[in-house]
């Protein structure tokens, strides 16, 4: 008998009534204010936003896909050049390389670390290679250190798509902000999440930065003065105002994610059969997710379900298997490692709101399941 979800994968209701004041107080005032676009608010957030990561520059957009693809379009990149992707990644990365025009080139991932294998970035390096474009995924930091300089002894942009990553370090920097430009999701499941969708990218190029707020907003640089070909893509005063309020809790709610990973790890150590991600030594992740490589997959997530235990899996359908990108791939489409994890790959329950005696039981079912 399947029992009433009591661990829910996410709890975002409860997660804002916590803050509920403090947003309803910005809504407020933006409402009060009666400047719903390019206002205060969305000012305001851009520069505590580049603050809170360590760069001159951040602009806020309307999705992490816009700040993705606006991000590649700023740094010129276009049709005819070519991305290296990770394989392993949600096709939104890939997505924003098609749409400026230029194609993706997969690499496998590390199976331990679900990131970019740095050492297979080479072989897929061409003469019409313009950028690598990482992923930290699930919240953990990519080697930084190895792809800064294979993109500098290939003079390639390094790019970052820092959609689960918001406060992930390497070395104590913010992650995200060691490459040329990085983007940023504020899907209201993120980290740092928006009421809806918003988005930003962040960098120290004031080039960079000038071209996504032209890009953003139809290509104006004064109005009705169009110099490049645009589009709607703007972060809207509302949800400037409530990742505002949300930007002052995030390092707090990261740390407390960080807790109960912590918790799961300690639960996990002698569990060889499962697969959990590794964080580089040099970096801290920001525990968007905590996920495991297990066998039984499907059977693990029955057990966890009749458990009243919520769980999601990211990703089932690794982006060179959907028919999106199928006929596309240059090579045969075979990626054992992405394939293995695509396979292999659970998410846990794992937000501010759950406690430690909630980690326990959901790796008490899981041992079960697995046993």
């Amino acid at each position: 008998m399947t029992h009433p979800t009591q661990i829910p994968f996410l709890d975002l209701t409860s997660e804002i009534e916590q803050i509920r004041p403090e947003i309803d107080q910005a809504i407020a005032r933006v409402l009060d204010s009666g400047e719903f676009i390019f206002g205060p608010e969305l000012s305001s957030f851009e520069t505590e936003f580049a603050t809170y990561n360590g760069m001159a520059h951040a602009i806020g957009v309307s999705s992490g896909l816009t700040a993705l693809k606006l991000m590649l379009q700023a740094c010129g990149v276009g049709p005819g050049d070519e991305v290296i992707v990770p394989a392993n990644t949600f096709i939104g990365t890939w997505l924003a390389v098609s749409a400026v025009g230029a194609i993706p080139v997969s690499v496998e991932p590390a199976f331990d670390t679900r990131n970019l294998d740095a050492t297979r970035i080479p072989e897929a390096i061409t003469s019409k290679t313009r950028a690598v474009l990482a992923v930290h995924l699930y919240g953990a930091p990519c080697d930084m250190d190895v792809l800064r300089q294979i993109c500098h002894t290939h003079q390639l942009l390094l790019l970052i798509d820092a959609a689960q990553a918001c406060g992930a370090e390497w070395r104590d920097s913010r992650a995200a902000c060691l490459g040329d430009a990085a983007a940023f999701s504020f899907y209201p499941t993120k980290n740092l999440g928006a009421l809806g969708d918003a988005g930003a990218v962040v960098t120290d190029s004031a080039e960079v930065a000038e071209r996504i707020r032209q890009l953003r907003n139809y290509g104006m640089t004064n109005r009705y003065k169009h110099d490049l070909k645009g589009e709607n893509g703007r972060l809207e005063e509302l949800h400037a105002a409530v990742l505002r309020v949300k930007l002052r809790h995030l390092d707090m709610n990261n740390r407390k994610r960080a807790e109960l990973a912590a918790h799961y790890l300690e639960t996990f150590a002698d569990r060889a059969e499962l697969g959990v991600q590794r964080v580089p030594s040099h970096g801290l992740s920001a525990w968007h997710l905590f996920t495991l490589a297990v066998a039984n997959r499907d059977q693990v997530v029955d057990k966890l379900k009749k458990s009243g235990i919520g769980t999601l899996v990211h990703y089932p359908v690794p982006p060179h298997l959907s028919e999106a990108y199928r006929a596309e791939m240059r090579k045969p489409n075979v990626m054992p490692v992405t394939e293995k994890l695509s396979d292999t790959i659970l998410s846990l329950p794992l937000h501010p709101l759950l406690d430690e005696n909630s980690v326990r039981r959901v790796a008490n079912v899981l041992g079960e399941a697995i046993r």
